[in-house]
């Protein structure tokens, strides 16, 4: 963000780089700041003139939230997002056109300044022409600095003059710069944080459970597998008569449950039943055995946590291959059958990574186009197409959901921790 010697920082910066140029293309040539009716009032008689002549709030980021663009280690504050409107003006020898010698100068050295970099801003809050501007943060802000030409038809041209400046048209062009960001000097107010999660006074539930966060019990990293045991974590996770966990379309009885942390082992679950990829979770609480009335849903009046999301990933029992062509100096291609060990589902979509097992430029592959399927298979088969003869480490990704390499964790083995498995053979 900007402080407020910003606007006359880039003014500062544009006469700066446009008097290093006009200065060198035409002879006695200088860029002035000041009002267009005041061209001739003690100017040069030669040069350019650079003036402000309308600011616009930025109708996309006038609105954004200030977090994004605000300077590391500073509190949020309200902000502004500019966009500034110079008119520049040239004057002088009309019978050798001096004007549109310096207009040509103006363009083409603006040309290569679509973007105002940061130490060409720096470099001018500490030329000593510019004292004032020392003090300046422009060259701090993120948001980049655009520079573009506006198209003026004769009408907008004509209204400018007469409205803003009130004197004779000389040969002018206008520029955008875009996007100024300045802040205010008030941060903004941050309440405390929330202690408990709970839907309050109105609602006939005080604790309702909340589903924080799901992971294996092995730790927050290790991956979820069909025989995983899930850690779920959240408050007020024990239910008063009785606690279940939803997953998909069981329900089942968690292993161990207190308030913060229920299990719940997946081996419970049939394999065909789980499903790889996003899964999603609740904790229910139904009511006391015997006070639903007659016809109502088994927990249709009991209480249900949010719905937590995890990723299931498959397991690759089995992979195999059937080459369709197969000459000596050819690529190979063909169809992969992968065995899992649960059902992939019509339109989930299955992609088959293949890595070579090799330390000296292992090639790699990734076919995702397979025959679709009808029903749910825990067999999956897909076509291969211009792959190269060789052992292949294969993972399986299901919507995201990625099988696991084995790894090599023998004591002196020659390929101890390195991935071993499962293996393709291309011959």
């Amino acid at each position: 963000m900007s402080d407020h010697l910003a606007i006359a920082t880039i003014t500062a910066t544009l006469q700066r780089v446009l008097q290093s140029a006009v200065q060198a293309d035409v002879e006695g040539a200088r860029v002035t700041t000041v009002r267009p009716s005041d061209i001739g009032n003690g100017t040069p008689e030669t040069g350019v003139n650079l003036f402000l002549y309308q600011i616009i709030t930025n109708p996309t980021l006038q609105n954004m939230d200030v977090m994004p663009f605000r300077s590391k280690g500073n509190p949020g504050k309200r902000q502004a997002a500019l966009d500034l409107y110079y008119m520049l003006s040239f004057y002088g020898n009309e019978s050798e056109l001096a004007p549109q010698r310096l207009l040509g100068s103006v363009v083409r050295t603006l040309t290569d300044f679509r973007t105002i970099p940061a130490p060409l801003i720096q470099d001018t809050c500490e030329d000593s022409t510019f004292s004032f501007l020392r003090d300046s943060s422009l060259g701090d802000q993120i948001q980049h600095l655009s520079l573009m030409p506006l198209d003026l038809n004769l009408e907008d041209l004509s209204k400018t003059w007469t409205v803003f400046f009130q004197t004779p048209y000389v040969l002018s062009m206008a520029y955008k710069v875009m996007v100024l960001m300045m802040e205010g000097q008030v941060p903004f107010q941050r309440a405390l944080p929330v202690r408990q999660r709970q839907t309050g006074g109105a609602s006939p539930y005080l604790s309702q459970p909340q589903v924080d966060r799901i992971m294996a019990s092995e730790g927050h990293l290790a991956p979820i597998h069909a025989a995983s045991t899930l850690k779920i974590q959240g408050q007020f996770l024990k239910g008063q008569h009785r606690t279940l966990v939803r997953l998909g379309d069981r329900e089942l009885e968690p292993d161990t449950v207190s308030p913060t942390e229920l299990t719940v082992d997946l081996t419970a679950i049939p394999p065909e039943v789980l499903r790889a990829g996003v899964q999603s979770l609740q904790v229910l609480h139904p009511p006391a055995s015997g006070s639903l009335p007659p016809g109502a849903p088994r927990y249709g009046l009991g209480v249900e946590s949010n719905a937590a999301p995890f990723v299931l990933r498959p397991t690759l029992e089995a992979i195999a291959v059937e080459l369709t062509r197969q000459e000596d100096d050819e690529p190979r291609a063909g169809r992969v059958t992968v065995q899992l060990n649960m059902p992939v589902y019509p339109h989930q979509r299955v992609v088959l990574f293949l890595n070579e097992w090799s330390v000296a430029e292992p090639r790699a592959y990734l076919f995702d186009q397979w025959d679709g399927l009808t029903e749910p298979s825990p067999t999956v088969t897909l076509p291969i197409d211009y792959i190269e003869p060789g052992d292949y480490l294969a993972r399986v990704n299901v919507d995201g959901a990625e099988s696991q390499l084995v790894i090599d964790d023998t004591p002196g083995s020659p390929t101890e921790n390195w991935f071993i498995g499962p293996r393709l053979t291309i011959p």
